[in-house]
């Protein structure tokens, strides 16, 4: 298979300067502030931006360092396959996250709900659309039962 490269379209700043201690999803950041700034050639893209109360942040974790296929969960006790968790560690570490977004000034994204390390290179911007996917989930296989925990609990399980 052919080799896929990203460029970089911005970084995000964030609160956190390593992955401990940053909270595991934005549903557990509420209240944390964090800025994305775009380089310059891309700011014409955020025409019209203003008018999405949330946006879709998709980016490299790039603190990520190799992967397992099996992982135990902060939520679980047992060996999981990689591709049924959220962990961090992937064979191509690609991280998203629906922020708030609270203000633009020029090229700089004022958002809530940060997830993610200090110089996170960002990859792409889109607007989170509520309603415009209408699937209801019959299951969510082991998480059944353990996803109220993700609410309360920040990155430091996860790693240690």
């Amino acid at each position: 298979m052919k080799e896929v490269r990203y460029k970089p379209i911005g970084v995000i700043h964030s609160p956190f300067k390593e992955p401990r201690g940053v909270p595991i999803q934005p549903t557990a950041a509420k209240g944390v502030r964090g800025t994305v700034e775009l380089e310059p050639e891309y700011v014409d893209g955020l025409k019209d931006i203003e008018g999405f109360s949330h946006i879709i942040l998709i980016f490299h974790l790039h603190m990520s360092e190799g992967y397992s296929l099996k992982v135990k969960p902060f939520l679980d006790d047992h060996l999981h396959g990689l591709f049924t968790t959220r962990a961090p560690r992937r064979p191509n570490p690609i991280g998203i996250s629906v922020v708030r977004l609270l203000k633009v000034e020029g090229r700089v994204l004022h958002v809530e709900g940060v997830d993610m390390v200090d110089g996170t290179p960002l990859l792409d911007i889109k607007p989170y659309i509520p309603g415009l996917d209408d699937r209801k989930a019959e299951r969510i296989g082991w998480l059944f039962g353990k996803v109220d925990r993700m609410h309360n609990t920040n990155s430091d399980e996860r790693f240690s």
